[in-house]
């Protein structure tokens, strides 16, 4: 017991004292239990101060300074959008059970020799027209990359080196593991792992989880780790939706007669399974609504991205769009609140495809909000969140 640890220099003269004591009026005076006890805290003293003052074995790994590492996520994006590339991509992304959680028994074969045969082509078209060729990366690549800069510069001037900022992606490069085993590699022997998906749902936050719980299980010596929540409804993230909605509408005359809030579409049933998904997103409308201050015929809420025959969320955004025009409303803006990021969904679908449907039904003048993607107040709103769940692990900022 007390052999366990080493005794400080002036409790160790103060128990000395007490075992010469004993020893004096002892049988005999010989050695007791006590001195021999002493004495081993005196050696495990001597090891110590060895270890702390660098004396390692030859052959011990290096001890590197304890940090705190911040691994944000997004989804993913392929390398290139060649048909290899966009077939890897879609076969990890399509293969994910908390994705299509169809049996694989089924859904297998008809992904592998239907869906990769085609939609790589297709996809990669989608893709090929919103390309960053200049750093030959996808925009959502790029956009994550500045993000990341901008949350790493905030943490630092909050909390100094101590802290480490990386992202990962949940499908493609970088990994999810290659991230953990990097922020290991620079100390971290703590990592806050931060989804970056303001609303919950199985297919995007659990599932971001679950391959951040899979890296771990990679490493000798696992990181105490904590995960962050959905932040939907935080005020900064709800104001700097607002702010993004009024600088738009600001620079638009006449304004548009509607907002559309555009969230990515999840199949129904997954609703009643328990994901709290849907009822998240039409809480972000409500706040934002409240927040700028409008009536409940100036905004309203869809989902896009529907995939597969299965009924998904409702109404569908590109069937809205088209009433809404069809019904006289000739100028609509769209927001898609439920990406931090701009990407394939939002550059190609909303201010393309959803865009033409406007349109083509006698819609007049389409206009899309970008993402929050790295605005200042969205990373002010994402530094937040990361100091109030780093809380109990790191002293709060001065």
């Amino acid at each position: 017991m007390s052999g366990l640890r080493a005794i400080p220099s002036h409790v160790d003269g103060a128990l000395e004292l007490v075992i010469s004591s004993i020893q004096q009026t002892s049988p005999g005076g010989g050695s007791t239990t006590a001195g021999a006890i002493l004495n081993e805290d005196r050696r495990l003293a001597r090891d110590n101060s060895q270890e702390t003052s660098g004396a390692l074995p030859p052959d011990h790994p290096p001890v590197l300074r304890e940090k705190i590492g911040v691994l944000l996520a997004n989804l993913g994006t392929p390398d290139g959008y060649d048909y290899w590339s966009m077939r890897r991509y879609l076969g990890e992304f399509l293969s994910d059970r908390r994705v299509i959680d169809y049996s694989p028994w089924f859904w297998q074969p008809l992904l592998q020799l239907v869906i990769l045969s085609k939609r790589p082509f297709t996809s990669g078209a989608a893709y090929k027209s919103i390309w960053n060729h200049e750093a030959d990366e996808s925009p959502l690549m790029t956009i994550t990359k500045a993000q990341t800069e901008s949350v790493r510069a905030e943490i630092e001037e909050r909390y100094g080196d101590q802290i480490a900022v990386e992202f990962c992606m949940r499908y493609g490069n970088p990994s999810t593991a290659s991230k953990v085993r990097a922020l290991i590699e620079q100390g971290c022997r703590k990592i806050l792992f931060f989804p970056l998906y303001p609303q919950y749902a199985g297919a995007t936050t659990a599932t971001a989880n679950d391959q951040f719980f899979r890296a771990l299980r990679n490493e000798k010596w696992q990181p105490s780790v904590r995960t962050v929540p959905a932040y939907f409804d935080r005020t900064e993230y709800i104001d700097a939706l607002a702010q993004s909605v009024e600088r738009a509408y600001a620079a638009l005359e006449p304004q548009p007669e509607i907002l559309v809030c555009s969230y990515h579409g999840v199949p129904k049933r997954y609703l009643t399974e328990g994901d709290p998904y849907h009822c998240q997103c039409q809480k972000t409308t409500r706040l934002l609504k409240e927040r700028l201050g409008w009536s409940n015929d100036r905004i309203v809420t869809t989902f896009q991205s529907r995939f597969g025959p299965e009924e998904w969320l409702q109404p569908y955004t590109v069937e809205e769009v088209a009433r809404l025009a069809t019904a006289g409303k000739k100028s609509i803006a769209v927001i898609a609140p439920a990406f931090s990021a701009d990407c394939i969904e939002t550059l190609e679908e909303i201010n393309e495809e959803i865009r033409e449907s406007f349109e083509s039904a006698g819609g007049e003048a389409f206009t899309y909000i970008p993402c929050l993607n790295d605005d200042d107040a969205h990373i002010q709103a994402l530094a937040n969140v990361i100091e109030d769940n780093l809380k109990g692990w790191v002293d709060e900022p001065s």
